[in-house]
C-alpha cells in the first residue's frame, strides 16, 4: 500500500512503478492473524520470523542464511522418514495426482458475495465464511411448514376415506361426505412449488395458509431488495 519505484543502477534514475490512491488504501481488504504468541511453530510468521527480520533490516545475507537453515531441516526430516518407512500426511493440504500438485483441502474459489458473506477468516488452519442465513432460514421454514402441510393433508385425506368407507346409514352419507374438503386445485401455487409438494391440488385450508406463507415471503424479498439496494 506504498510507493514503489524503479532504480535503474545504469544511470542512476528512478521512475515511479506504483503509487495507490487513497481510495485505494481504504478499499485494502482488512487483514486478521493470530496472535504470534498463539501460533504454533510450523505457522508461516513464526516459521519464517528470522527470515522476515533479516529481510526488514536489508541484510539479504542473513536472509538467505536464515532460509537455507529451515530448508535443510526440511530435507533431514524427510529423509528420516524415508528411512524409517513413516508415511507423510498432510494435515491441510492434499496431493492432485492429475496435476501432480499440492492443494488445500478446504480452499473456496467461489466469488465473494458481499450481499451474504460478512467475512472470510481461518480457525485451526481451516478456511471459514461468516454469512447471513436469512434467505436460508426462511427456506427452511418453508420446508418444514409445507411438510407438516403435507402430513395433515394426507391425514385428513385418510379420515375422509375412513368416514366414506365405514358403515352408516343412508341418510348420513351425505353428510359424511360433505364433512371432507373436496381437494380444490390453487392456481395461486407456482409450477416449481406444486412439483416440491408431490402434488398438484391441496384442500381449501391448505391453499389458503400456503398463500398466506407466499405473501410473507413476498413481504421478506420485498426487504432483502430494499436492502440490497441501500447496500449499492
Amino acid at each position: 500500500d506504498g510507493e514503489v519505484h524503479i532504480n535503474e543502477l545504469k544511470n542512476g534514475n528512478a521512475e515511479m512503478f506504483w503509487n495507490p490512491t487513497s481510495e485505494v488504501r481504504r478499499q485494502r481488504l482488512k487483514r486478521h492473524i493470530v496472535l504470534f504468541e498463539e501460533q504454533t511453530d510450523f505457522e508461516s510468521e513464526r516459521l519464517w520470523q528470522h527470515v522476515t527480520s533479516a529481510i526488514n533490516k536489508g541484510d539479504q545475507h542473513k536472509a538467505t542464511q536464515e532460509k537455507f537453515v529451515l530448508e535443510e531441516e526440511q530435507r533431514n526430516a524427510a529423509r528420516e522418514r524415508k528411512e524409517n518407512g513413516t508415511e507423510w500426511k498432510p494435515l491441510l493440504f492434499r496431493h492432485d495426482a492429475t496435476t501432480n500438485e499440492w492443494r488445500y483441502k478446504y480452499e473456496d474459489l467461489r466469488p465473494w458475495d458481499p450481499l451474504n458473506d460478512i467475512a472470510q477468516f481461518e480457525k485451526n488452519g481451516i478456511l471459514q465464511t461468516m454469512e447471513r442465513h436469512l434467505s436460508t432460514r426462511m427456506s427452511n421454514h418453508k420446508t418444514t411448514w409445507i411438510n407438516n402441510q403435507i402430513t395433515r393433508h394426507k391425514r385428513s385425506a385418510k379420515d375422509c376415506r375412513r368416514r366414506k368407507t365405514s358403515d352408516q346409514p343412508s341418510n348420513h352419507s351425505q353428510n359424511t361426505e360433505s364433512s371432507c374438503s373436496t381437494p380444490e386445485s390453487v392456481q395461486e401455487l407456482s409450477d416449481d412449488d406444486g412439483k416440491y409438494l408431490g402434488f398438484e391440488s391441496l384442500c381449501a385450508q391448505c391453499g389458503k395458509e400456503m398463500n398466506h406463507l407466499k405473501e410473507i415471503h413476498s413481504a421478506v424479498l420485498s426487504l432483502q431488495r430494499a436492502q440490497q439496494d441501500i447496500h449499492r
